[in-house]
């Protein structure tokens, strides 16, 4: 069959699909702004459940034949850059009658073609402002956008379900003064940072889970990765990844793991090592988490914590996360603080360290996160890391989250709030 032929019969079988059955995100995504939309996150976060949901509201207005979806993840497509306007050809002889100009187009996983951009921007300065964009990868689709579609796009990140959508996900009602909504919350919580907020693990068996995300983090492997990047090392990437979930919630050290790979007879640069560093970045699989310093060269070549995109992925990957419970409290919270695009850093010095810090406005709001304090031990330390920072930004308010203690006290003069991860979230 020629590629016109398969593409009109995608196009078709959209048209003829009832509505998607999505549940709604946080993210409002503009429909008639003018811009390029792109939605840029992790695989199987939610990015295309936006999009049919975005659909879905569209359709309530304009006739569904005045959409064009293509998912290029779609093994009938097999195209490339030349053959792109293809798609626009085989949709005119499907509905001549329609005009492209008051078309919405939908492009999903568009960075599987190379040089997509020139493609996008032809369209948009030619024939209809209403474009819609996915890709999970981030450098690919920032660079790409930086250079070949600048001002004209709006881009959004979309993550995996942050635990209030969670809760609607499970239909769980946000009520925390009835004591049945409460209870169901508290219970959930804890699901949530086992399970992680991959959004198909609400409506999947959990004896599934793990499996689930093995096979997530596979396709990622092999699809994002050892695909885009021609990695032929597959042995080392493999192994630096499963340090990377390791480490989640430390410091990394990439020396480490060069160290350990080699004591294992596998040979790789250690430059290598930081290009998979990037990569995992790039794919949002890894996050990397800067220390608090006024000099910028310090922030970017100084120590960084990581942190993974899912808590149930870590599990999944490294079964010493099963039962840590405090390790995945904080990986929420720093995901709670990236959707609320807070910028955090941390905050060490010989004595003390302090989880979080984020810039509010002219001030600093800094955040220690502890399963509980009940112990004094912790309790102390905990304390003792929002005294230093407060000291040192001058300033008279911290925070610590827990899994459900709730409490408020002062101490040299440093008022410190101790609030739920549930409510905080």
């Amino acid at each position: 069959m020629k590629k016109k032929e398969v593409i009109k019969t995608v196009i078709r079988e959209f048209h003829l699909r009832k509505n998607f059955d999505v549940k709604k995100r946080e993210l409002d995504i503009p429909i008639n702004s003018g811009k390029i939309i792109t939605l840029i996150g992790a695989r199987r976060s939610g990015k295309s459940s936006c999009f049919y949901y975005t659909i879905n509201q569209l359709t309530k207005t304009i006739n569904k034949e005045q959409i064009i979806f293509i998912n290029f993840e779609d093994e009938r497509l097999d195209l490339k850059l030349d053959e792109l306007d293809l798609i626009l050809q085989g949709y005119l002889e499907l509905y001549p009658e329609n005009n492209l100009e008051d078309c919405y187009i939908f492009f999903d996983e568009i960075q599987n073609i190379d040089g997509w951009e020139k493609f996008v921007r032809r369209v948009y300065d030619t024939i209809t402002k209403n474009i819609f964009i996915t890709g999970s990868n981030s450098k690919l689709l920032s660079s790409e956008i930086a250079t070949s579609l600048r001002g004209r796009t709006l881009t959004f990140n979309v993550y995996p379900l942050s635990f209030r959508e969670f809760l609607d996900f499970k239909n769980i009602e946000i009520d925390f003064y009835t004591t049945k909504s409460k209870a169901l919350i508290k219970t959930s919580l804890e699901s949530y940072l086992l399970t992680g907020g991959f959004p198909e693990l609400c409506f999947v068996d959990s004896k599934y889970h793990i499996k689930i995300l093995q096979e997530y983090f596979d396709v990622m492997i092999f699809k994002d990765l050892i695909q885009r990047y021609n990695i032929t090392n597959i042995v080392a990437l493999k192994f630096f990844l499963k340090r990377l979930i390791a480490s989640s919630t430390k410091e990394l050290s990439v020396n480490k793991i060069y160290n350990e790979l080699k004591s294992n007879g596998i040979k790789i640069g250690k430059n290598t090592l930081y290009d998979f560093l990037e990569y995992a970045q790039n794919i949002f699989l890894a996050f990397l988490l800067p220390k608090y310093t006024t000099k910028l060269i310090n922030k970017e070549l100084g120590d960084k914590k990581i942190y993974s995109i899912d808590m149930g992925l870590n599990r999944a990957i490294d079964f010493s996360f099963t039962n840590n419970l405090g390790k995945a409290l904080e990986n929420a919270v720093f995901l709670e603080l990236i959707r609320r695009e807070k910028e955090p850093f941390y905050y060490t010095n010989k004595k003390s360290e302090c989880d979080f810090v984020i810039k509010e406005q002219n001030s600093f709001i800094p955040i220690q996160v502890a399963l509980n304090i009940e112990d004094e031990d912790t309790k102390k330390r905990e304390i003792k890391g929002l005294i230093e920072v407060c000291k040192e930004l001058n300033l008279n308010k911290g925070f610590i989250i827990t899994l459900d203690t709730q409490d408020e006290f002062e101490i040299n003069g440093i008022k410190i709030e101790v609030i739920p991860f549930y409510k905080w979230a």
